[in-house]
């Protein structure tokens, strides 16, 4: 599983279920994935 942060997005790479894992982990902390992306581009 990669995670690839760049400042238009974000680039999940990996099996259907580890990309489900790492998405349900990341909503823990963000509602949508806009709100993910809108606060990489605040850093």
């Amino acid at each position: 599983m990669k995670v690839y942060v760049h400042e238009k997005g974000i680039v999940l790479v990996g099996k259907g279920w580890e990309v489900l894992q790492k998405l349900k982990e990341y909503n823990r902390k963000f509602e949508t994935v806009s709100d993910w992306t809108a606060n990489i581009t605040k850093k």
